[in-house]
């Protein structure tokens, strides 16, 4: 089978497609049949080994998949083969088949085709607990989501409005803004030349943003404390800028904001539940057509540094698709 496998850390140019035996599947475990692969950041940043995990070299890439149930391993009973179903696993995606625990997979709804359900789990199950589990994101609050047309951030917009929010979008280019628009925010801000600050001020009559959901740090996670609401919830979810800001002790005392950090992949080894629950609760909205996953490119399985590429330079919107030629 191919899978693409990087051989040494620190450059997208150390991945190669390779051909590699097919797994089998050991006592708990299943083998799937890749059809689509979701690119996150992260991928990126464990090839340049800059991760909060290091996998030993060489490894095959990749946080998600999804595909067809091929073979189980002996006491699987929650799947069978012939399930449609999406993988999280910790590397391994990148790949024709990938083998994963059953408690790693989870049944695709009717409806929802392979495609976009790679695309699914770890964006909006990140977007998902980081609003309503960790920023306890209420009905008629202000939501202001930085990197809205990104991986994370369309789905946070989504997301906010579904939770009833009012949703504020920030971005950098107008193009950006109008796919924020289309899924569901109601204000929009270019911070490439408009003043973050002044804007969000505007926009909540001086009263700043209640949450804001940032996966950009640097100088937008250090504007978002000066536009934060009184008693606001500040999430951080990563730090696309380059830069790890600092939080200012005084600013959080005398506004009583609260900063929470947000690393959704610990939940899988620490109370795999919330995902389980969270997931469930998702591809429910999913069906109710309150969720529209958008895919902004689909690239082939041997394209997969230019995928991560793309979401590096924030070429993308949305979610970057690998594909592996299967079709259901």
């Amino acid at each position: 089978m191919r899978a693409v496998r990087c051989h040494a850390y620190g450059d997208l140019a150390n991945l190669s497609v390779d051909e590699v035996p097919v797994p089998d599947p050991g006592p708990g475990q299943v083998r799937v049949a890749v059809h689509a692969v979701g690119i996150n950041f992260a991928d990126g940043l464990m090839v340049l080994g800059q991760y909060q995990e290091k996998p030993p070299l060489p490894f095959v890439p990749g946080l998600e998949a999804a595909g067809i149930v091929e073979a189980c391993g002996e006491g699987v009973t929650r799947v069978r083969p012939g399930d449609r179903v999406a993988a999280l696993v910790d590397t391994g995606a990148y790949a024709e088949y990938l083998v994963a625990p059953e408690d790693r997979l989870f049944p695709v709804p009717d409806g929802m085709d392979l495609v976009t359900a790679a695309s699914f789990p770890v964006v909006y199950g990140t977007s998902h607990v980081a609003l309503d589990r960790r920023a306890r994101l209420q009905p008629g609050e202000t939501l202001l989501v930085h990197g809205a047309a990104g991986g994370v951030g369309l789905t946070a917009v989504e997301i906010g409005r579904a939770m009833g929010a009012t949703v504020i979008a920030s971005a950098s280019s107008p193009e950006k803004l109008a796919v924020a628009a289309l899924h569901g925010a109601g204000h929009l801000i270019d911070y490439s030349h408009e003043d973050l600050r002044a804007r969000v001020r505007e926009i909540t009559d001086g009263r700043g943003a209640d949450v804001i959901y940032d996966p950009v740090g640097g100088d937008v996670f250090d504007t978002s404390l000066r536009c934060i609401a009184w008693e606001g919830r500040l999430i951080v979810i990563g730090f696309a800028s380059g830069r790890i800001p600092q939080a200012p002790a005084n600013i959080l005392l005398v506004k009583n904001i609260s900063v929470i950090g947000l690393f959704w992949g610990a939940y899988r080894q620490r109370d795999p539940q919330v995902v389980r629950d969270s997931l469930d609760t998702l591809f429910g909205w999913y069906g109710e057509g309150k969720l529209k996953p958008h895919i902004s490119h689909r690239l082939d399985l041997a394209e997969a540094a230019a995928g991560i590429g793309l979401l590096r330079d924030r070429q993308s919107t949305g979610k970057v698709v690998l594909t592996t030629g299967r079709t259901e």
